[in-house]
C-alpha cells in the first residue's frame, strides 16, 4: 500500500468550501463514504476480484481528504493499492479517472439530487438529469457524427470470448468507430482494447474509450485501463438511460445476468410505440463456441416478450468484420434519420423511455417478490419487471448491500406465471453452468429462488 499527495487531472481544479466540507462529511448525508469508495474502487483497477466486501475489508485502512491550496486542492491519500502507482508516481490514466469521481461525486450531489432544478419522479426530468450529467463530464461533443457503439457483456466470460470482443472493436476501430461500455474487465474491456489497435493502425489519435458506470457495482467491475473518459451515474436506471441515448449502436456479447438486464431494458424501450420507426442497429455476437448462448437468450426473448421483440436485433456468430459493417450501414440510416428530425448527434432527445425503466428500483426481499412476472400484463411492463428482477440478481450478486441482505434472509424470492419462470429458470440454470455469474473459479451460490 502506497501514501500519496496528488494534484486534479483532467476535472475540477477548484472546490468551493461548502463542497470541500461535504465530502469530508462520513455521517449520513455526507459524501465521503461515497467518494471513498468509487475512489478506491478507481484506484484497484485490474484486480481479479469481484466482490465489493473483500475488497473494501483488504483496503480498510484506505482513506483519503481533500488539502486546499491558495491555486486549488489536491487529495491526500493513505494506504491505496500499490498497483496505482509506477516508480512512487500515480499512474495518470489513474489519476484522471480518481478526479473524474471527484467531478460527478459533487455535481450529483450538488446540482443533480439536491439542487432542485430536476424532479426526479418526470420523465422527461430524468432525461434532462441526465444530460447535464454527461454534458458536465464533457463526453457530449458538438461537432462529432454518429460513431459510438456502446458494447455489453459479462465480466468473467472465458478468455474465447475475451479474443472475439477484442477482434470486434478492432474491426470498429478500423473503421473509425469509438466504443462505450460499463468501463469493466472481460467484455467491457476486450472492445476498446481491439478499438485502440485498430485506431492506431489508421493513425487516429482522438479515439474515444467511453466508460460509464455507478456507485453500486464500480468496486466489483472498477474501470479497466483502456477507459479514456470516465463518468460515474447516480444509480443502474440513469446510467442504462445515458446507454442508450449515447449510442449510435448497440453490440451485445456473452454476459450474464447484468447483460440479461441491459437487454431486456433495451428491448423494452424499442417494443414501445413511439420508438417503431427509430433506428438503432443492435448486434448479438459471439464466437462459434457462444452459439448455445444466444440461442438461449433467442429462446428466452420469444418466450417472454414475443417475436416483436426478436425482431429488433440481429445475431451475428463468429464474424468480426461482419459486425463491424453492420453497424456502419447502421451509423448512416442514424445520420440520416436525425438529420431530418433536427435531432442531436451526440445525445439522442428522440428517444422515448418510459418512465417504469426510468424510477430507481430498490433491490430488497420484498421489492423482488412483489415482481410480477406474468403475461397478463402489457409488454413494456413485463420487461420492465423482468429488468428489475435481473437487477436485483446482479444486486445479490456483487452489490455490496445485495450480498449482505442474501447473507441475512437468504436468496430473494420470484414469483410469476410458468409460462414466464419456466424460460426463466431455464436461462438462469445456463448461466450458473456457463460460469457467468461471478469471476472463473470463483464458485458461484445462487441469490435467488423461483417460485411458480
Amino acid at each position: 500500500m502506497v501514501d500519496a499527495r496528488v494534484g486534479p487531472k483532467g476535472s475540477l481544479e477548484q472546490l468551493s468550501q461548502q463542497e470541500i466540507e461535504r465530502l469530508a462529511d462520513s455521517s449520513q448525508g455526507g459524501l465521503y463514504p461515497l467518494f471513498r469508495k468509487c475512489a478506491l474502487a478507481v484506484l484497484n483497477s485490474g484486480g481479479d476480484v469481484d466482490d465489493s466486501r473483500r475488497i473494501f475489508e483488504k483496503y480498510r485502512d484506505f482513506d483519503l481528504r481533500i488539502v486546499r491550496q491558495p491555486w486549488g486542492i489536491k487529495l491526500e491519500i493513505k494506504n491505496a493499492p500499490a498497483s496505482a502507482f509506477v516508480d512512487g508516481e500515480m499512474i495518470k490514466g489513474l489519476k484522471e479517472h480518481l478526479f473524474a469521481v471527484l467531478r460527478d461525486v459533487v455535481f450529483i450531489s450538488t446540482e443533480i439530487m439536491e439542487g432542485g432544478r430536476f424532479d426526479l419522479k418526470s420523465s422527461s426530468s430524468i432525461t434532462n438529469a441526465v444530460f447535464h450529467i454527461l454534458r458536465n463530464a464533457r463526453v457530449l461533443e458538438l461537432q462529432m457524427r454518429p460513431n459510438l457503439v456502446v458494447c455489453w457483456g459479462g465480466h468473467s466470460i472465458g478468455r474465447v470470448e475475451y479474443d472475439y470482443t477484442k477482434k470486434v472493436g478492432y474491426e470498429l476501430g478500423l473503421r473509425g468507430l469509438d466504443v462505450c461500455t460499463g468501463c469493466g474487465p472481460g467484455a467491457m474491456k476486450g472492445p476498446m482494447k481491439g478499438a485502440a489497435i485498430g485506431h492506431s493502425k489508421q493513425r487516429i489519435v482522438n479515439g474515444r474509450y467511453l466508460g460509464v458506470t455507478e456507485p453500486g457495482i464500480i468496486a466489483a467491475e472498477p474501470p479497466n485501463p483502456i477507459v479514456s473518459q470516465l463518468v460515474i451515474m447516480p444509480d443502474i436506471e440513469k446510467r442504462l438511460e445515458a446507454f442508450v441515448r449515447l449510442a449510435h449502436g448497440i453490440v451485445i456479447f456473452p454476459g450474464g445476468a447484468g447483460t440479461a438486464e441491459e437487454i431486456l431494458y433495451l428491448l423494452g424501450i424499442l417494443l414501445d410505440p413511439a420508438n417503431q420507426d427509430l433506428p438503432l442497429p443492435v448486434v448479438f455476437t459471439g464466437p462459434a463456441d457462444s452459439i448455445e448462448y444466444f440461442q438461449q437468450i433467442h429462446r428466452f426473448v420469444g418466450a417472454t416478450l414475443g417475436a416483436a421483440a426478436q425482431m429488433r436485433y440481429k445475431i451475428i456468430i463468429d464474424d468480426a468484420p461482419g459486425v463491424a459493417r453492420e453497424l456502419v450501414q447502421g451509423l448512416k440510416l442514424i445520420r440520416d434519420y436525425r438529420r431530418a428530425k433536427s435531432d442531436s448527434y451526440s445525445y439522442n432527445w428522440l428517444l422515448r423511455i418510459p418512465l417504469e425503466f426510468q424510477l430507481p428500483f430498490e433491490v430488497s426481499h420484498e421489492s423482488m417478490r412483489a415482481l410480477r412476472l406474468s403475461h397478463d400484463r402489457p409488454i413494456h411492463q413485463r420487461a420492465a419487471d423482468l429488468r428489475r428482477a435481473f437487477s436485483g440478481i446482479v444486486a445479490g450478486n456483487v452489490k455490496e448491500y445485495g450480498v449482505s441482505a442474501i447473507e441475512r434472509h437468504g436468496p430473494f424470492e420470484l414469483t410469476g406465471d410458468p409460462s414466464i419462470m419456466e424460460p426463466l429458470d431455464e436461462l438462469l440454470r445456463s448461466f450458473v453452468a456457463q460460469r457467468r455469474m461471478k469471476l472463473a473459479g470463483a464458485e458461484y451460490v445462487p441469490c435467488y429462488r423461483l417460485v411458480a
